[in-house]
């Protein structure tokens, strides 16, 4: 049974018996990777905090092929982010993020999607909590982008003519992205999107940030992203923790 010894942020995590747990990482060298923590909440001698939601370590993976449950038998060099638990807004848009990556994420080598995570859990322990909910957005269509998924919104995803940066855009998920006045007419519906949306979502895709957002310019990326996810990645499953977040109340930044 081969050793990986690798970097891992923990996504999520679970009692497992009556000493154990059973974690899900996100590693740079196996991807998204399930592991038992034989003992874990027995002792912390090995684990420490690494088994902390959100907490980024170097993790030591005994991995059998075939398997679906690696066995993890240590958690050291632990960065814990225990901010993200003390403020509601940020909790939630970390949660989103990492359901975004379990969801979605594979078993291989993935070095750029464990980067965005990383980042995107880094820009949330920093931001104010008025500012949570667009710091999630970033990471969320950074995430979506590292995955292949990257919406066309700077030129028509139809027919590849330049879209003026102040232009309204007919966007339509089965296109990819927004089209012109041209190849909109011939399409049966989608969503408005004006130019500083547009801009908002190329930024946040190539991993920057962009300006603050009114309340219903948010609550509008939100709905965007969640149809995104559903016509593109998604498998059927409730996205939980992206009902919560973007259930929550808004507090305007």
């Amino acid at each position: 049974m081969p050793l990986l010894v690798t970097d891992a942020i923990v996504l999520h995590s679970f009692d497992y018996l009556e000493s154990s747990r059973i974690v899900r990482l996100v590693t740079p060298d196996g991807g998204v990777r399930s592991a038992l923590a034989k003992g874990a909440r027995r002792s912390r001698r090995r684990f420490g905090s690494g088994l902390d939601l959100f907490a980024q370590g170097t993790a030591s993976l005994y991995v059998k092929p075939g398997r679906d449950l690696d066995t993890l038998t240590g958690f050291e060099d632990v960065r814990g982010r225990t901010e993200l638990a003390a403020d509601l807004d940020r909790f939630a848009g970390a949660e989103t993020v990492a359901e975004i990556a379990l969801r979605f994420g594979g078993t291989g080598a993935d070095a750029p999607l464990f980067d965005a995570i990383a980042a995107a859990f880094d820009a949330l322990v920093v931001a104010p909590g008025a500012d949570a909910k667009r710091t999630t957005l970033a990471g969320a269509w950074h995430i979506v982008s590292v995955l292949g998924h990257t919406p066309v919104v700077t030129r028509c995803a139809e027919c590849g003519d330049p879209i003026p940066d102040d232009a309204t855009a007919l966007f339509t998920h089965s296109a990819g992205g927004v089209l012109c006045a041209r190849c909109a007419q011939l399409s049966p519906g989608g969503r408005k999107l004006p130019g500083e949306a547009r801009a908002a979502i190329a930024a946040w895709c190539a991993g920057g940030t962009s300006p603050a957002l009114s309340d219903t310019s948010a609550r509008a990326h939100q709905r965007l992203l969640r149809e995104f996810l559903e016509y593109h990645l998604h498998d059927g499953r409730a996205l939980r923790a992206f009902d919560l977040w973007e259930g929550a109340a808004w507090t305007a930044a």
